[in-house]
């Protein structure tokens, strides 16, 4: 099993790498993997948009895989990466995320989502900050304050043609508004105080997704379907900036477009890649080099697992292990990432999460009750009685009016009756 299983990662993987190798070089073949990279790197329009932290992870479990959740969007970590998201889940939850990140930044959130029926609404608040300090050639300090981008989003996502075979597909989108904040800096030929509010910019923007989930190539029992494929436009807006004067347009948001699936072959091991291309909504030709990401989720027990990414998103490849375990109903996710690609030697932070989950509004006793009705409506079936079965099937659709089996049955028993009649008829002309 282990053999396997480690078999089945690395070829994962090599996959991965085959891909993005074939797509970085295809007009001109690398002579080593560092060229690759290198390709990979030369990017004239990297940096070009504003409100850059929104490419930042909130933290732990979606930056563990490598940033490759499109597909898997399984938790309240789909803000960043599906809204469709939300429509799944199948608990109410809430969570808060540290992100540690390059030179003294961070970013931290707060987030929350429910569901009703197929109807999946969230909210969340992340923002972004780094300490600035200004001093003169004496040393003396002029100014200092702080850097942030704030950012607060409101979700909401529907289920479509939702069914016991056919899991539906999920849409869903992400209402954003964004603030990024200047402290107040000293000119550096004056020393005069400027204010930060000239500099500072707002943004609206929104996040369209989509969902869907099916079997593929599965080698274990359960109803959850194991494969699933999500498509989303992440950051679609505009920024201003000059509130102190004249409110004119920023630079371009950074905006992009993603592609991902994840796979659960066995019932403890799940993988999952990803495909993003930024998108210059103002000038499509400028826009900046995709980025590829893959992860793995290793389940240990039902209570802890193991998850491991990689990310290629600039010259260098990005590392990342974390670690996922549940404690008093709370789950709690810490992730340790080797980042090649933000400086010119390596960085290492660390990402943490905690996550409650909150209950189900009743899904899961409304999903035995279903069951139970099912299950006495096949015993009758098989007692001939078809007119009961009908009716516990009638009273199971009530509750799930999307429970196929329930409405298969009432076919057939209905036909019985119906070949019933029909014999009736026929001895009574005899």
């Amino acid at each position: 099993m282990m053999k396997t299983t480690a078999r089945i990662i690395a070829l994962f993987f090599f996959l991965v790498q085959s891909a993005l190798i074939f797509a970085l070089n295809i007009t001109q073949a690398p002579t080593s993997v560092s060229d690759v990279f290198d390709t990979f790197a030369q990017d004239e329009n990297a940096g070009s948009s504003t409100f850059l932290s929104l490419n930042i992870p909130t933290g732990a479990r979606a930056e563990s895989l490598g940033g490759a959740y499109t597909g898997l969007s399984d938790d309240i970590s789909f803000f960043d990466y599906n809204p469709a998201g939300s429509a799944l889940l199948s608990e109410t939850e809430a969570a808060v995320f540290h992100n540690s990140w390059i030179s003294d930044s961070a970013i931290e959130t707060i987030a929350a989502t429910t569901r009703y029926g197929d109807f999946g609404m969230a909210a969340a608040a992340k923002c972004f900050y780094v300490p600035f300090t200004q001093y003169d050639y004496y040393g003396e300090k002029q100014t200092d304050g702080y850097y942030s981008e704030t950012t607060a989003i409101f979700n909401m996502s529907y289920n479509f043609f939702h069914g016991y075979y056919f899991k539906g597909i999920a849409l869903g989108m992400n209402i954003k508004g964004a603030w990024r904040s200047v402290p107040d800096y000293a000119d550096s030929e004056t020393s005069e105080i400027k204010k930060g509010i000239s500099q500072s910019a707002a943004a609206v923007m929104a996040d369209f997704g989509a969902l869907t989930r099916f079997n593929f190539l599965k080698f274990y029992s359960s109803r959850e379907p194991n494969f699933s494929i999500g498509l989303c436009l992440k950051n679609a807006g505009v920024a201003f900036t000059g509130f102190s004067k004249q409110i004119e347009r920023d630079d371009p948001i950074a905006t992009q477009a993603s592609i991902g699936f994840s796979y659960k072959m066995l019932e403890a091991f799940t993988l999952s890649a990803d495909f993003s291309q930024p998108i210059n909504l103002f000038s499509p030709s400028e826009s900046e080099k995709f980025s590829a990401g893959a992860g793995m989720i290793f389940q240990i027990t039902n209570k802890t697992a193991i998850l491991a990414g990689f990310l290629l998103k600039g010259g260098n490849p990005r590392m990342s292990l974390g670690g996922e375990a549940v404690y008093r109903g709370v789950q709690f996710n810490i992730n340790y990432t080797l980042d090649l690609t933000s400086s010119l030697n390596p960085v290492n932070h660390i990402s943490l999460s905690a996550k409650i989950r909150l209950g189900d509004r009743g899904r899961a006793k409304k999903a035995a009750t279903v069951d139970e009705k099912y299950i006495e409506g096949l015993q009758k079936y098989s007692e001939g009685d078809y007119t009961e079965a009908i009716r516990l099937w009638k009273e199971a659709l009530e509750i799930d009016s999307g429970f196929d089996p329930a409405k298969k049955g009432i076919t057939i028993a209905q036909k019985q009756q119906q070949l019933i009649e029909k014999i009736k008829e026929m001895q009574s002309l005899d």
